[in-house]
């Protein structure tokens, strides 16, 4: 695997990034070697975050984490990307298999049942992504579908952390 190891608000140093190539080179097994995988380590309020994105064909792992110690941060975001590996398989192996392992294809690994609990049928109002937000703050969710008024197309806004507002519109 490439690795491409970049920091916001600190200067990577060399001992961050041989146990970012320590924790994430275990990887290598489920991953060929032309693999790429981005690590962005910033420091943000005196929190130490690493956010990891493995670009695949037709599909992107990624995972961020944050504490306290840069090291910790390394270590946890390694266990949220093998635990994605496992539970995805069988999606990432259809949409990008040129970048899997043939061993870890072939590898049996039960299958996560997705089971629907609850259904739910609204009217999509049409609205500005600013009158969403309010609405979402409103019914208490952390994401809110409508019909963008300006576009006449199907958006979501969604919170982030930090009270900041994310919008997803169709391309």
């Amino acid at each position: 695997m490439r690795y491409v190891i970049s920091g916001k608000n600190l200067t990577v140093s060399d001992g961050l990034k041989e146990s970012i190539y320590s924790k994430l080179g275990k990887l290598e097994k489920y991953f060929t070697s032309d693999t790429v995988v981005y690590a962005t380590l910033s420091v943000e309020k005196q929190r130490q975050k690493i956010e990891v994105t493995i670009p695949l064909k037709g599909h992107t792992i990624r995972a961020e984490q944050s504490s306290d110690d840069m090291y910790v941060s390394i270590d946890l975001v390694e266990e949220i990307i093998v635990r994605q590996i496992h539970k995805y398989k069988t999606r990432i192996e259809k949409k990008s298999r040129t970048n899997l392992q043939p061993a870890f294809i072939e590898e049996d690994v039960p299958e996560s049942d997705v089971r629907i609990m609850r259904s739910k049928k609204f009217a999509v109002k049409p609205m500005t992504p600013e009158e969403a937000c309010v609405e979402m703050e409103l019914v208490g969710h952390t994401f809110f579908v409508f019909r963008n008024a300006d576009t006449d197309e199907v958006n979501v806004v969604y919170k982030r952390k930090e009270n900041t507002y994310g919008l997803i519109e169709p391309e």
